[in-house]
């Protein structure tokens, strides 16, 4: 067995959701849940087929998030894995829930903007995902300067009042 990591390629500013699933119909399936809870999303989704013909499968409503996902999702190659980049603007908080309740959908690696590395084990019968770095390590403990920068990042996003 071989351990590597596989950095995910994508702007700044653009979140993904990266998760597994079980069968091919999950790419309609994601699909149709994106669209029925956000009306007018823009997003790219990508899934590692892990047999037949063993191919990125896609879907999107926004070039340019479809051929990320297709790109990242290539690089990825572990059977059942699907990345979910979402069109700026959009977050995951929105839909994290509706692509949750996809009955295919087993787990979800991570959501985030933040620069994300996965970690990958291949084997001679193909690659799977242990696991996510997500982000940076922790520098401190937030103080009271922290906490107020928190709380207002929250309601200029409009998540709090």
């Amino acid at each position: 067995m071989e351990l590597t990591t596989v950095r995910i390629d994508k702007p700044e500013e653009i979140n993904f959701i990266l998760g597994q699933s079980h069968f091919i119909k999950t790419v309609e399936d994601i699909h149709e849940a994106l669209v029925t809870a956000v009306p007018g999303i823009k997003f790219g989704l990508a899934f590692c087929e892990a047999s037949g013909p063993a191919l990125v499968r896609w879907s999107g409503t926004d070039e340019a998030m479809i051929e990320l996902a297709k790109q990242n999702a290539l690089a990825l190659s572990a059977g059942h894995a699907f990345i979910l980049f979402l069109g700026e603007g959009f977050f995951p908080v929105n839909v994290l829930n509706a692509v949750q309740a996809v009955p295919e959908v087993c787990r979800i690696f991570c959501a985030t903007a933040n620069p994300t590395e996965v970690i990958i084990a291949e084997t001679e019968q193909g690659r799977g995902i242990l696991g996510v770095i997500d982000g940076f390590k922790s520098q401190g403990v937030e103080g009271p300067e922290e906490i107020a920068a928190r709380k207002q990042l929250l309601r200029r996003f409009g998540y709090k009042f």
